[in-house]
């Protein structure tokens, strides 16, 4: 991975995020996806990981489509069709499918919980990836909303019981910060 490629994905994550702000500081959201695909190289992710991290919730809070995305990381000139779609796999393994819009009829605690059965079969290299996203999600909610924290680290701990295919190291350190 270049310093230039990885800028491009990340300038391509900035523009699809657009105006989106973090909830609790008001950062633009892509900071958070940066986080994260540090995170993830960090702990040994390949490129395509990194790169998915950055978009890792396009697919989700855009209207950036599948199709969409794969011909833009290939207008970036920085990855070929097969990388380019590598990296949708990814995101697309990352993109919550038990949505409220999804499933109106099933309450948060049954969604989350089909969501964290979903989350078992990813791939690891989709679950190194969602283990830095609860990381980054964690240290921030504890911070800034403890109340609520309560209720979204057991939901995330919930996860983990499913989802334990991904980096070991980076499983354990996600482990521990969620054992508040």
């Amino acid at each position: 991975m270049t310093r230039n490629s990885l800028r491009k994905i990340e300038e391509l994550a900035t523009e699809l995020h657009g105006t989106q702000k973090r909830k609790y500081s008001g950062d633009p959201y892509v900071t958070h996806t940066i986080r994260v695909a540090n995170t993830v190289k960090t702990y040994g992710g390949d490129d395509t990981m990194v790169y998915a991290a950055l978009l890792h919730d396009v697919l989700e809070d855009t209207p950036t489509t599948e199709s969409d995305l794969i011909s833009l990381l290939i207008d970036t000139k920085e990855l070929n069709l097969s990388e380019a779609q590598d990296v949708v796999k990814l995101v697309k393994e990352l993109t919550d499918v038990y949505t409220t819009d999804n499933y109106p009829g099933t309450n948060r605690k049954g969604r989350k919980e089909l969501e964290a059965i979903r989350l078992g079969k990813v791939s690891p290299r989709a679950q190194t990836i969602k283990y830095a996203d609860l990381l980054d999600n964690s240290e921030d909610i504890l911070r800034n909303d403890p109340k609520f924290a309560e209720v979204y680290l057991k939901e995330k701990r919930d996860i983990l019981k499913y989802m334990d295919s991904g980096n070991t190291s980076l499983y354990k350190k996600c482990l521990d910060s969620l054992s508040y």
